[in-house]
């Protein structure tokens, strides 16, 4: 019977590694992200402009509008001035690279979801998983905090908008 018992909880250790303790890595903080999530709600709040302010203040002296999609996207299209950095490269070396060593330099974001045209180069995404989130935590967790995103959603046809690229407005 004992050995029965023996092996029953084998077989139970066994059928569920699930339970297991995953290791810990260090390089991994998930509550570190989520605190700072928490902690950057109302700023992103404060800091999400319409997209006449946004356009100006990107186009100010000293300002970094930031284009953080994949390069074969921003190749295709982009707002004129961005500078592309996909959001897979941020680093501190990466990022203190393309936006200098200011770390109060004002940046401006943007994404897919900020375009209502949905095709490429802009293909709408799953409105929580909008690239700008993401970008606008990590910007501030690596230490940049004068980080503005575009609010508005906008057209690549609209002239105001400065969209170059091939992905450029489709002839009518």
């Amino acid at each position: 019977m004992k050995t029965a018992i023996t092996l029953m909880a084998l077989a139970l250790t066994m059928a569920t590694p699930a339970m297991a303790k995953a290791p810990v890595n260090p390089q991994i903080d998930y509550q570190g992200f989520t605190g700072l999530v928490g902690n950057l709600a109302k700023v992103r709040e404060k800091h999400r402009l319409a997209w006449p302010e946004f356009a100006r203040r990107a186009r100010a002296e000293g300002a970094l509008l930031l284009d953080a999609r994949s390069p074969a996207a921003f190749a295709r299209g982009h707002l004129d001035d961005a500078v592309n950095l996909p959001f897979s490269d941020f680093t501190a070396e990466a990022l203190a690279e393309v936006i200098g060593p200011n770390r109060n330099r004002p940046i401006y974001i943007y994404c897919n979801n900020n375009f209502r045209d949905n095709r490429a180069p802009v293909v709408t995404k799953a409105a929580p998983l909008a690239l700008n989130i993401p970008t606008f935590i990590n910007l501030h967790g690596y230490g940049y905090s004068n980080v503005w995103e575009l609010a508005d959603v906008i057209g690549m046809d609209d002239p105001a908008v400065g969209w170059v690229g091939t992905g450029a407005p489709r002839a009518r």
